[in-house]
């Protein structure tokens, strides 16, 4: 949905979304019954208000919402829209999800950064967004469960490549979080589900008619969205896109299994050839309470054995060669998890309860 005036929202939201940037909050949730409740690198904290009452947080959340947005939302019982709002002298933006919870509304509110992070302040290793970014065509997967970073890391990519220039890219999202600057030499345009397109299937369809150079899909959802990022791949453009899962072999078959068990190993053919990579994130808690939050990584590069395993569907190998290729760049989890104890920015408690088997800690 498009960008939401702020001149209607009212003092008390605009006063909680003003603490959660000043707490470094990621995310403001209103829920009916609940005092506001702000996350703080993964923790939730209540602000010191009393429990929102059902009528005046329906008032508050339609005063801020366009018709537009209010239509979607009588119709299908969410809406997601960007709000903008002029805060501490500067423009702030908010990914906004409105929704129904025993027929309540209720309101999260996602805190867009202001700038594109850079690499070392996201903890992911430059020299892997290079590597990625250098692809001419092909698939790249970010995968990882919602409030992992993935969103972040895809806008720090494509900034990559736009700042690099010479290339024409097509970004399609639900909404449009990030904003990327014009650079000499590269062309981008952004397009948001709801105003400027109404699919990302479609996105995909009409982008490739734009002449594009590199495609980003906010997130594959679908079965005509997985197919049209195929066929984008295959057919020399670079296309990076996110999928809901835990971890790498999750990624490969929560993409087969968007089509009929009739045509998967069809599907498994086309992704053996196109994948070039797929990224899993995990954000765990800092061994100083407070702090961010540490990113560890999964990092898979297609290659002829990891092909073969896709191709035949035998996905409990990948692990295996992931394991012994790290001179290729792969990563486990477990080794990005036992670096990040070793470089004591978590700890062995947090350690242990991400790793598959703490013995590899020792």
């Amino acid at each position: 949905m498009p960008n939401q005036p702020n001149a209607n929202c009212p003092q008390p939201i605009r006063t909680w979304l003003t603490h959660a940037i000043d707490s470094e909050a990621s995310d403001l949730h209103l829920v009916a019954g609940y005092p506001p409740i702000i996350r703080i690198h993964g923790e939730l904290q209540e602000l010191d208000e009393p429990a929102l009452d059902a009528q005046s947080l329906t008032t508050m959340l339609t005063d801020i919402a366009s018709r537009r947005t209010l239509d979607e939302f009588e119709a299908e019982k969410n809406a997601d829209f960007c709000l903008e709002l002029d805060i501490h002298g500067g423009q702030r933006r908010f990914r906004t999800n409105y929704f129904l919870s025993d027929q309540q509304m209720g309101a999260c509110f996602r805190l867009i950064p202001t700038a594109i992070p850079d690499f070392e302040w996201a903890g992911f290793p430059r020299e892997v967004a290079e590597r990625l970014a250098n692809y001419r065509n092909g698939l790249v997967l970010l995968t990882g469960v919602t409030g992992s970073g993935k969103t972040t890391t895809l806008a720090m990519i494509i900034n990559l490549i736009n700042e690099e220039g010479g290339r024409r890219i097509v970004t399609v999202e639900d909404p449009v979080e990030y904003l990327y600057p014009k650079v000499t030499g590269s062309v981008i345009t952004q397009r948001e589900l709801g105003e400027d397109v109404l699919t990302f299937a479609d996105g995909l369809k009409y982008g490739l008619r734009q002449d594009p150079d590199v495609i980003l899909v906010g997130e594959i959802r679908d079965r005509a969205t997985a197919q049209m990022a195929l066929s984008a791949a295959e057919t020399g453009h670079l296309v990076i896109s996110t999928l809901h899962t835990r971890d790498v072999k999750g990624a490969i078959s929560r993409y087969a299994d968007l089509f009929p068990q009739s045509v998967q190993g069809e599907i498994r053919a086309q992704l053996s050839n196109s994948l070039r990579a797929v990224i899993s994130q995990h954000l765990l808690p800092s061994i100083v309470a407070g702090e961010k939050r540490q990113l560890a990584l999964e990092i898979m590069f297609n290659s002829s054995p990891i092909a073969s395993g896709i191709r035949t569907g035998k996905l409990q190998s990948i692990d295996n060669y992931i394991l012994t290729s790290r001179e290729q760049g792969m990563l486990t989890l477990d080794e990005s998890i036992k670096r990040l104890l070793q470089t004591e920015r978590i700890s062995r408690d947090t350690a242990e309860r991400f790793v598959s088997d703490a013995s590899y800690l020792v």
